[in-house]
Order: C-alpha cells, then structure tokens, then sequence
C-alpha cells in the first residue's frame, strides 16, 4: 500500500500498535532524564527564537546527535541569536568567528608563539577551542580556511605544527552564509556540506510576533536564556539517543528514501553511507524530543529534507559546480526531498 505523502496518522498509528506487538524498549531512568533535558533546552531556545517551533527542534535534534548545524539566510532573522541561545541554555563557552576572505587558518584554530624568555614556542589556541562555535558567513573564507575547519568537525581535534590536540567533547559548528549574496564568497564543498549534520533556514518571523520583538527593544533576544541544563547532562542525552529503539520496518524506510536519492532521475550524486547514519541518528533524537523510546515514520519523514537535502547533487547543477547554490537551488533540492518522501511507502 503507498500512503498520500509523507505523513498519514492512519499509518503511524498502525506502526505504533506493531511495536507494542514486538519489543518496546522500557523507559528507563537515563532515558527519562535525556527526554526532560531535551524539553528544558527546547524550552530555552525557544524563550530567544520565538515563533520559530520547527527550527528550535531541528537545532536541539542537531545538539543532541553530535550534529553541526548550516544555517542558510539573509541577515537579520536570528542566526546568531540561535547560536547563543543554544550556547547559554547547556552553559557552554562561546566564540564566534566572523569570516571574511583575508581570515588565515591560523586565525581559526591557532598559532604558535616564540617563547623569547624560555626560548621555545607556545601555542596560542584559537577560537575553534571552544564548545560552540558560529562561524558567520563561512563561504566568504577561503577554500584552505574552510578545510581548517574539517578536521575539527569531524574528528573534533585539531593538528598543527606536527602535534594532534584534542577539542572539547562537547563541540558544536553553528555556520551561516546567505545564499543571495554571492560576490566575493567561496562555495562549500561537497565535503564539507557532508560534515554538517542539518541545514536549516529560518525566515522572517510573524506578524505578531514580529510587533513584539519590535516593542522589546532589545539588541539580543538571548541574553536572558539562562542555563537550563548542564554540559554533563547534556552529554548524557546524547549517549541516550544511541539506546533509542529502530524496528526493521523502520530502518528499512529509511533506506529505501536513501536508495531513492541515488536513483532518481533529477540527482546525480545521492546520499552517501555517512549521511545514511546521520539520518537514521536524527529520527533517533526527534523520537527522544518527542518523549518516545522507539522511532515511528513521522520521525524520518520530519527529518528527511534537512539531514538529506543538502547531501544530493541534483543534475541540472552538473555545470554550476564550485558555484553557490542560490536560494532557489536550495528549494529544487528540498522539493526534490519531498518528492521522494510522497513516493517512498511508509511501513505498515
């Protein structure tokens, strides 16, 4: 049977009564914990991004995986305010990197300093030892900067002057660009969109909502966002995400819409095995904000589009390569997502 879209609640509701049938995964004490520090840091968020309910989830989704989070938009609509209130709502350091075309390696993650007086060299860390990061405007550094960068993300240690260190276990890259504003910027690369667990935009805020931040007067919405729960319990959650239950049934929807990107019609380049687990990792974390043990389809089918979307190349941009996607390239690739999603059958 094919469901109409992605979300049907017949069929959800059917999903759930056949995990019930096999194994539901008890709801144990750490499991209860990761669930109500997941609440307490949407609620916080939240309290800074208002009107923005899709977006906060997906930025707590992204904090609970491990994730690194894109986030494409004009100025002005709350980017940087995302990433501080994301930063004080666990407690954690913040630095922010605002990238331009002259920012050196060095800049990002450090540099080593003649000793004169002990006639040795010290290294200086840079901004990229921290726990989050917002690295504004990425595409307007530099290729060499960008891969700086890389080996943060993913094995979130940095190596310079022969010598490995270690970055924080809790590390999050928050970047921005505009996807309008192309003059003088330097297009991410495949390699580096595939590091970067979900891409989000969040737009211009309602009407109403709009007026009130219009009467607050106030230059930065998270400067009130208190701490809501601590690193260490914030790490805890994320280790609970990895104990969330996935049916075969489950598992198999989801790699039946990653077969699907790789063959499609309109892309050229599907998701790959890495961008496969992120997508399976980010239904696990929004089963555990949604105060479940078990992932159902409205997990994966609500994640899709932004764990997926950018990791496909579609045809019709073959000839654009090392060019910025546009605003409306963003949009093919998530309507192309969508597409998918209608097509692909839902378990039963």
């Amino acid at each position: 049977m094919r469901a109409q879209g992605p979300r049907c609640c017949r069929l959800c509701v059917e999903f759930m009564a056949q995990s019930v049938r096999s194994v539901r995964p008890e709801q144990t004490d750490g499991m209860k914990r990761a669930m109500e520090a997941a609440e307490r840091l949407r609620v916080a968020i939240a309290s800074a991004l208002a009107g923005k309910p899709e977006v906060v989830e997906r930025a707590v989704i992204t904090t609970l995986s491990r994730g690194h989070l894109l986030v494409e938009d004009v100025p002005g609509v709350g980017k940087t305010t995302l990433a501080r209130a994301i930063a004080r709502a666990i407690g954690a350091t913040f630095r922010r990197v605002q990238c331009t075309s002259d920012l050196m390696p060095s800049d990002l993650v450090g540099v080593s300093v003649f000793n004169t007086l002990e006639q040795r060299f010290d290294f200086k860390p840079g901004p990229v030892f921290t726990q989050v990061l917002l690295a504004d405007e990425l595409n307007r550094a530099t290729p060499r900067t960008q891969s700086a960068l890389l080996e943060a993300m993913s094995e979130r240690q940095v190596s310079t002057d022969g010598v490995t260190r270690p970055l924080d276990e809790l590390f999050l890259v928050i970047a921005t660009q505009n996807p309008d504003d192309t003059a003088g910027t330097y297009p991410l690369p495949d390699s580096q969109l595939d590091r970067f667990f979900m891409r989000t935009s969040i737009g211009y805020p309602a009407a109403d909502i709009e007026k009130q931040l219009l009467l607050s007067r106030k230059e930065d919405e998270a400067e009130d966002v208190t701490a809501a729960l601590t690193v260490d319990e914030l790490l805890a959650a994320q280790r609970e995400v990895e104990r969330v239950h996935v049916e075969e049934a489950a598992l198999d929807y989801v790699h039946a819409i990653v077969m699907a990107t790789r063959t499609h019609g309109e892309v050229s380049v599907g998701v790959s095995t890495r961008g496969a687990k992120a997508f399976l990792r980010a239904a696990c974390a929004r089963a555990l904000v949604q105060g479940r043990t078990y992932v159902i389809p409205d997990d994966i089918s609500d994640t899709a589009v932004p764990v997926l979307s950018h990791r496909i190349r579609l045809a019709s941009s073959e000839g654009m390569l090392g060019q910025l996607q546009s605003s409306n390239a963003r949009l093919d690739s998530e309507r192309l997502m969508r597409d998918i999603l209608h097509r692909t059958d839902v378990p039963l």
